[in-house]
């Protein structure tokens, strides 16, 4: 790779959302979408290089969206906190293809996305925190079945090029994990750690970094993810202000800067798949924190040197 360490990244909305999660390209529409959790509501907007073609075209919920993906036949597929949804059409009516299994007063759904085999995945998060309650689904059919736990954030669904590796972050514990995955019975074996990020420091509050030579210093922990068509995992590192790019076999390949303090998920778009697409967060954080990223919560992107995939179509 020969993007910088500080990237010139541009941004593409200007409207923050509270948290924008989810994005993805659709190539036949040219069009960005992503999700904002907290404000409820889907949102896409067509790109021509580095530049938005026109306003966001915003699509309010009843519900929070934790993820969507497009659907082979046109629309899309929504995980909403009471289930997982199918759109045939940009803001039509939602039908019900399996409710969410859990206690939707505590849990909601998070970070999925389609595999290869157009199968709808997402992972679910403990609102509270404080138990590693979130769980990994796959839908089939009107069916949706545990496929690994243990996370408290469910995030960074992602598979290898080939189709036989499947990684799964919990953002709580600061761990990647990988499984060997068979693309024809979805099922996963051979549970490894992919990569372990340092635990917060105890007491780190934002602004530590700021200030010079001041300790201790907080790289993040793994949000949403990616990755490219050479095989390497790209992470936001959620309160880290940087997006790591690792190898297959889970070593530090690169570190970039980004342009928030709470980058939340990359992705690959454009006509080569070579603009990389970054999500981000200004819910609950800081007055100076904002003043100081007053982006935060918008769409940035920037030109690399390697593709990354097409997304996976709902089927």
């Amino acid at each position: 790779m020969t993007l910088s360490s500080a990237p010139h990244w541009t941004a593409i909305t200007t409207e923050p959302d509270g948290l924008s999660e989810s994005p993805f390209w659709h190539p036949q529409e040219q069009r960005l979408y992503w999700v904002d959790i907290p404000g409820r509501r889907v949102a896409r907007v067509t790109v021509d290089g580095l530049q938005a073609q026109g306003a966001v075209d915003y699509w309010p919920l009843q519900e929070e969206p934790g993820c969507i993906a497009p659907v082979q036949s046109g629309g899309l597929v929504l995980a909403l906190r009471s289930g997982i949804y199918l759109a045939r059409e940009w803001g039509g009516p939602l039908q019900l293809l399996a409710p969410a299994p859990y206690d939707a007063t505590r849990l909601r759904f998070n970070d999925g996305k389609c595999d290869a085999q157009g199968r709808f995945w997402a992972g679910s998060m403990y609102e509270p925190k404080d138990q590693a309650l979130g769980v990994l689904y796959a839908l089939n059919g009107k069916a949706l079945h545990d496929k690994a736990c243990g996370a408290t954030t469910a995030n960074g669904l992602a598979w290898s090029p080939d189709g036989q590796t499947l990684y799964w972050s919990d953002t709580a514990s600061h761990r990647v994990r990988a499984w060997d995955f068979d693309p024809v019975t979805a099922s996963l074996s051979n549970e490894r750690v992919f990569h372990q990020f340092p635990i917060k420091p105890t007491g780190w509050v934002w602004g530590d970094a700021n200030a010079p030579g001041s300790t201790p210093v907080y790289g993040g922990r793994p949000d949403g993810a990616t990755v490219d068509s050479e095989g390497a995992y790209w992470s936001a590192q959620y309160e880290g202000k940087r997006l790591v790019r690792l190898s297959p076999a889970g070593q530090v390949l690169a570190v970039f800067e980004t342009p928030v303090q709470c980058p939340t998920m990359p992705c690959f778009g454009g006509p080569d798949l070579k603009t990389l697409f970054i999500t981000s967060s200004r819910q609950g954080r800081s007055a100076a924190e904002l003043a100081l990223y007053p982006g935060s919560g918008c769409i940035f992107a920037v030109r690399v040197d390697v593709a990354g995939l097409p997304v996976n179509f709902y089927r």
